[in-house]
């Protein structure tokens, strides 16, 4: 559903993002039910800032690649002949017929329309039938390129040049979850879904575990308690909370093997909110995530993907761990599904209106603190 409304979701976001954490509310429903809104937010945060694309491991091969849209833009990210991953155009140069669908692996790129062809890197390889056009020269066309970065085996694209180097930016980060080696853990599952709800109400309810023991009491609601969550205040470009598991879920400790987490951090969960969109839940033994794109106010489109560290991925046992955690998060999926279109039905009801925060839900309101300067300060 598309409500836009008069007032300024923009002015309303500042003034609720200004209170201070003791006195916080959730966010105005504007900002979730404005179409305006929502332009700002493609142009003034998702056409500027970093956007993840999924991990590295699978673009592991020359032609593997990936499409997504991007604040409207169509873009592949693909592995190119000499190794490198790049990110560009997905639009024919001919008649701006988008060229790849979906995710695989290609010796070269064909436009389904007229079949021109281009190699890996987007140059044109060939063109059938255009001798007769005295303008056409097969050497000066490329497919436009776009920024493209690597991080703890993370694949980020921009469609600003001006983008801060990202393991500058996400350096803080890099230094909070050293230990337990990100950048090697092994994907195991990627799938797109689709759901009817805002993209934002699908964020706050990862960046929040007050909603587990009830949201999800028939799946993970009893594996955390609730004062065991640490949510310390956020940072410019992320936020974080941490929960301790118990031994009821082997696949979330550290593995007998792991010489390099000691204490609670053998036991100990991040959940990571990487601006604008990048949802990371981060184990010693697996890690799960979400890269969020709305797809209008009231459609989100989610790229699910997640996978093992190395000493389960290499464990005898990987198999049936891998099987065991996919049709855990499936459930988890869909009791997280029920509860955020729940709450878009609410945010779109002439009765309802936003109340305070938990203590619990720190990350949410450094959320709208971002929000709101990236909007407000455009």
């Amino acid at each position: 559903m598309d409500q836009s409304v008069p007032a300024d979701a923009a002015a309303e976001l500042k003034e609720n993002a200004g209170l201070p954490f003791e006195n916080a509310r959730a966010m105005p429903k504007s900002v979730y039910t404005s179409s305006d809104f929502l332009q700002k937010e493609l142009d003034h945060i998702f056409r500027r800032e970093w956007f993840c694309a999924g991990r590295a491991d699978a673009l592991s091969r020359p032609g593997d690649y990936v499409t997504l849209e991007l604040a409207g833009e169509p873009i592949m990210v693909i592995r190119d002949q000499e190794g490198g991953l790049r990110a560009q155009s997905n639009v024919c140069l001919h008649r701006m017929s988008t060229l790849l669908q979906g995710s695989g692996n290609t010796r070269a790129i064909v436009c389904p329309y007229h079949a021109w062809t281009y190699n890996l890197d987007g140059s044109l390889r060939g063109a059938p039938a255009m001798t007769g056009n005295a303008a056409f020269c097969k050497e000066t066309l490329k497919l436009p390129q776009l920024r493209c970065a690597q991080w703890l085996g993370w694949v980020f694209v921009s469609l600003n040049p001006q983008a801060p180097d990202i393991s500058e930016t996400l350096a803080e980060v890099e230094r909070l979850v050293a230990d337990y080696g990100m950048e090697d853990y092994v994907q195991t599952f990627h799938e797109t879904h689709v759901w009817d709800t805002n993209w934002k109400i699908l964020a706050e309810n990862f960046m929040e575990s007050y909603h587990l023991p009830v949201c999800h009491a028939g799946t993970i609601g009893k594996l955390s308690k609730l004062d065991e969550m640490v949510c310390p205040p956020g940072r410019a470009v992320f936020n974080y909370h941490t929960i301790l598991k118990d031994d009821k879920l082997e696949i979330a400790l550290a593995h007998e093997t792991n010489s390099r987490l000691t204490g609670e951090d053998r036991r100990k969960t991040y959940l990571l909110a990487i601006y604008p969109s990048l949802l990371i839940t981060l184990t010693p033994g697996y890690f799960w995530y979400l890269s969020l794109h709305p797809q209008g106010v009231g459609q989100v489109r989610i790229g699910f993907g997640g996978g093992m560290s190395p000493d389960y991925a290499n464990d005898p046992q990987a198999q049936k761990h891998f099987a065991d955690l996919k049709e855990l998060l499936d459930r988890v999926n869909i009791e997280d599904r029920g509860c955020t279109e729940k709450v878009y039905r609410g945010v779109c009801s002439t009765l309802s209106a936003p109340g305070p925060i938990s203590h619990l839900e720190r990350p949410n309101y450094d959320f709208a603190q971002y929000l709101s300067r990236m909007i407000n300060s455009a």
